[in-house]
């Protein structure tokens, strides 16, 4: 299972990618488990030296009881000290942002990947549109 930010590679030049772990409730980890998970416009905020991940859809799980999750829910996540950090000085940065790139199972754990990225301007997108158009003609050629 692995769902991508398609849109956060088409709106931003990624900088720096960093592995996170996330937590998760139980009715999460399956739904994420099963791929019902969107990444489309949700970003990362550090608050009191601690990581999390916002506006994260993950579809309520259908098997589900009382006990199930609220679909966009602030979820934290899991890194080092330093990582927190760099992240941190980055974000004071202006025209930076922290926007998950991809969530992904590792080793039976849910893991996000989260990219340092400064937004692009329209011309930057029509040079990405006209690049991954060149590339699909001298596919379809060879």
């Amino acid at each position: 299972m692995e769902v991508k930010n398609k849109k956060a590679y088409f709106d931003y030049e990624i900088l720096k990618e960093y592995e996170a772990g996330i937590e998760l409730v139980g009715t999460e980890i399956k739904s994420v488990r099963k791929g019902s998970v969107d990444l489309k416009d949700s970003f990362v905020t550090i608050k009191n030296n601690e990581a999390f991940a916002l506006n994260i859809y993950i579809a309520k799980y259908e098997e589900g009881n009382i006990f199930n999750h609220e679909e966009r829910r602030t979820r934290k996540l899991l890194l080092h000290k330093e990582e927190i950090k760099r992240l941190k000085e980055a974000k004071e940065k202006e025209g930076i942002s922290i926007i998950p790139l991809k969530m992904y199972l590792k080793n039976n754990k849910a893991k996000l990947l989260i990219g340092i990225g400064k937004g692009k301007k329209l011309y930057d997108k029509r040079e990405s549109i006209k690049k991954r158009d060149l590339e699909r003609e001298s596919r379809q050629y060879y």
